[in-house]
């Protein structure tokens, strides 16, 4: 009885005066906050997803610190504390839950008939992510402090495992563990190896077109119109490795069900028609290959699937969420007076009065920001549902870990709350989607940081940490990361849209000019500029079915000029010169869009979208989780099979792994402690962030060198048999298949001397 009441003893007494909230660990942890925020909005736009960045920033601000210590010897330069390298991983912790706020939410704008402003990006992401960090930090003693046996909070407990394992001989010092080592080494190389390898292999792929990206085939009668493709990607199969077998399968198993089943049966039924298919306005079935199909049709059934995941996920967690509102309504109340006359280093926080300031100062700039389109009813919805979420977040992230926080179930719940309001207030139409948006997207991010803040504040409490500076950390590391996300997703988004000429787009309207739906002018961006320096008049067509709106340029007598097709949630995949582009599909945006349009709006092909809810029900009575599968029905089938190759590959590292854990006495909840800190998952972290890195790059470089480009790919198709040719397919495999090859023997701990988890 004596020994359970005893306080608890973090690794770094409260007593020790190690160096913590120094220059160069926020500096080092916010640039890598920058760098994974950056792959993190990659990844949402391409799949939906993020993986956690908490223990390969650890294990790469250690290293860092450790090279630097190495090569400045002589010039006195120290290897940092463990207490800094706490620091370095809260603040760069903040990049990747803001990226999946921002890629989750704000793409729907172009779906929704405005411009991708980078001032409304930005808003949100600041706004948002400094609203999750104030609101949660009340909560701190009472979730972190008081329920330490109780709430878990895995990803924080493993990070500061890793950390624990890289603190240098001053830190174990003064934990009194002075004849202790370090235990850290093995884990940086292998990421270092992810990343480099990553990075280098994608750029063979992409930018020096060394192997074709996507090798599938098409198949025939009696299958017309099915067809399987794998974009053979490092940061594709990494988060298939991360997010393991089960997820990953049933996300391969939505892309079938689209490719061979769905599109398969539209070809079927529709080529003997001598009409388009409604929705589709022009296009004969039988003229359509199976990605016009999945643009005309898919999608939408993708998106009702989606819908109907997400809700049934949301209601799957509503006794949790409300067990989390009673529960977290209490510890918000005795939050604070818990710590009256606490001044142990380790329980300082920031004072209530800057924290209720700060959050005075956040509602005042989101009800005045005028991007925001933001009025009364909004903000105190954004009060209101962000308080109730973020302190939702802040205890499911204890329970149950951040990769299963239903943060997409709580953006929904928001937006239908948002829109049923606006839509008893009277207030529908297009005038209020932006209005929605914003409440959406600031509560996601809020909500998506608030977890993440949690996890950070765990490891803290457990190696030691002061609360004060690791708040101060990840709202620095926060607000410099959203500074960087606006630009970055405004530049993938224009380096991969397409400007093609209005006369050759269906139905292109002529506009009588002055018009109040037609109220400023731009000039073309991305590749494109170089083609027309002209500056021309914006109109967004809305789609009388719901759909996306589309964009025009037209000119001074209002005849449209060049059709507009985005980066994100486009659909034309070549431009006018026939060179090809690869989209994003930003596939919860879409969700979040439909939202938006169906109640505001209520306009939508529902036929579809009824449709896809539908298969969500089946998969649900047959005990089947259905958000994942709905992904993989609305993303393309080539972006799912790496996920699965992934997924498969996990599968066969951990089988006899987890086996000889089990032998050995080992919890369930240890086995997968054990598994985030595996060298198999912080190879594949180094993929993903190699790879995503060097997708960013890629298409940034392609716009500003477009002609050089196009020339390699003229090369590329006449020369290289492994990107164009009859064996092209097959022959671009064989270095996807050494990079599996490479990550299951380093899973296995065959590789750069890792020790294997047998």
């Amino acid at each position: 009885m004596a020994e359970a009441s005893r306080p608890f003893e973090p690794f770094v007494p409260a007593d020790s005066r190690l160096a913590e909230f120094t220059p160069r660990a926020l500096v080092v942890g916010t640039l890598l906050g920058m760098v994974f925020g950056a792959s993190s909005l990659f990844l949402t736009l391409k799949v939906g997803l993020t993986v956690s960045a908490s223990i390969p920033v650890a294990v790469i601000s250690i290293t860092l610190f450790r090279l630097w210590a190495r090569l400045g010897k002589r010039f006195g330069a120290r290897d940092a504390t463990l207490l800094e390298h706490n620091i370095a991983q809260t603040a760069g912790s903040a990049g990747e839950s803001l990226a999946f706020g921002v890629g989750v939410t704000m793409p729907a704008i172009l779906i929704l008939g405005f411009d991708l402003e980078i001032a409304r990006v930005t808003l949100v992401a600041v706004l948002g992510g400094a609203l999750g960090i104030l609101m949660m930090i009340p909560l701190r003693r009472a979730l972190i402090v008081e329920q330490h046996g109780q709430l878990k909070y895995p990803e924080g407990t493993a990070c500061a495992e890793v950390l624990k394992a890289g603190a240098n001989q001053e830190s174990l010092e003064a934990a009194g563990r002075g004849g202790a080592k370090a235990r850290h080494g093995i884990s940086a190389a292998t990421i270092f190896a992810g990343f480099g390898l990553g990075l280098l292999y994608k750029l063979g792929n992409s930018a020096l077109r060394g192997w074709k990206e996507s090798p599938g085939v098409e198949f025939g009668a009696p299958l017309k119109g099915g067809s399987l493709a794998m974009e053979i990607s490092p940061e594709m199969l990494g988060v298939g490795y991360i997010i393991g077998p089960r997820i990953a399968g049933v996300m391969a198993a939505g892309g079938v069900l689209s490719y061979l089943v769905l599109i398969p049966m539209i070809k079927f039924f529709g080529d003997g028609l001598s009409v388009p298919l409604a929705p589709e306005a022009t296009r004969l079935v039988r003229d359509m290959g199976p990605g016009a199909i999945r643009g005309a049709y898919i999608l939408y059934i993708g998106a009702g699937a989606v819908a109907a995941g997400g809700l049934v996920s949301l209601v799957r967690s509503l006794p949790t969420i409300l067990r989390g509102i009673r529960h977290g309504l209490a510890d918000f109340r005795r939050g604070p007076a818990a710590g009256s006359g606490v001044t142990a280093r380790t329980d300082r926080d920031l004072p209530l009065k800057v924290v209720g300031i700060g959050l005075v100062g956040l509602v005042a700039a989101i009800s005045l920001a005028a991007p925001l389109h933001m009025n009364p009813v909004g903000a105190i919805l954004i009060v209101v549902l962000g308080f109730l979420f973020v302190t939702v977040s802040s205890r499911l992230v204890g329970e149950i870990g951040s990769s299963s926080n239903p943060i997409s179930g709580m953006t929904i719940a928001t937006l239908l709350l948002t829109c049923l309001v606006f839509l008893y207030m009277g207030w529908t139409g297009g005038a209020y989607y932006v209005t929605a948006l914003s409440v959406g997207a600031i509560v996601c991010i809020a909500s998506s940081n608030a977890g993440a803040t949690s996890q950070d504040l765990k490891t803290g409490f457990l190696v030691g940490g002061t609360p004060r500076s690791q708040q101060l950390a990840i709202l620095v590391g926060a607000t410099a990361s959203a500074l960087v996300l606006g630009p970055i997703l405004l530049g993938l988004n224009n380096t991969a849209t397409v400007y093609l000429p209005a006369s050759a787009v269906a139905l292109a309207p002529t506009v009588k000019l002055p018009n109040r739906e037609v109220t400023h002018r731009e000039k073309l961006a991305g590749p494109d500029a170089r083609r027309d320096g002209g500056e021309y008049w914006v109109y967004h067509q809305p789609d009388p079915q719901g759909g996306a709106a589309r964009k025009f340029l037209l000119d001074d007598r209002g005849a449209p000029v060049w059709y507009v097709d985005p980066g994100i949630n486009g659909t034309a995949d070549h431009r006018a010169d026939g060179a090809k582009v690869k989209k994003f599909d930003a596939p919860k945006a879409v969700l979040v869009s439909y939202i938006i349009k169906g109640i505001l709006g209520g306009k939508l092909p529902w036929g579809l979208v009824i449709l896809g809810a539908m298969i969500a029900v089946v998969l649900e009575l047959s005990g089947i989780a259905s958000l994942a599968f709905a992904v993989g029905v609305y993303l393309p089938v080539a972006v799912s099979a790496p996920i699965f190759v992934g997924g498969m590959l996990r599968w066969w590292v951990d089988k006899r792994a987890d086996q000889d854990l089990r032998r050995r006495g080992m919890t369930a909840e240890e086995i997968a402690a054990e598994g985030d800190k595996s060298p198999g998952v912080l190879m594949a972290s180094g993929y993903i962030a190699g790879g995503s890195i060097a997708g960013i790059g890629v298409a940034f470089l392609e716009g500003l060198m477009e002609r050089r480009a196009e020339a390699l790919t003229e090369w590329a198709t006449r020369a290289n048999p492994f990107f164009a040719g009859p064996h092209a397919d097959g022959l671009s495999l064989i270095p996807f298949v050494g990079l599996c090859g490479f990550l299951y023997l380093v899973g296995r701990g065959r590789w750069l001397g890792a020790a294997p988890r047998v």
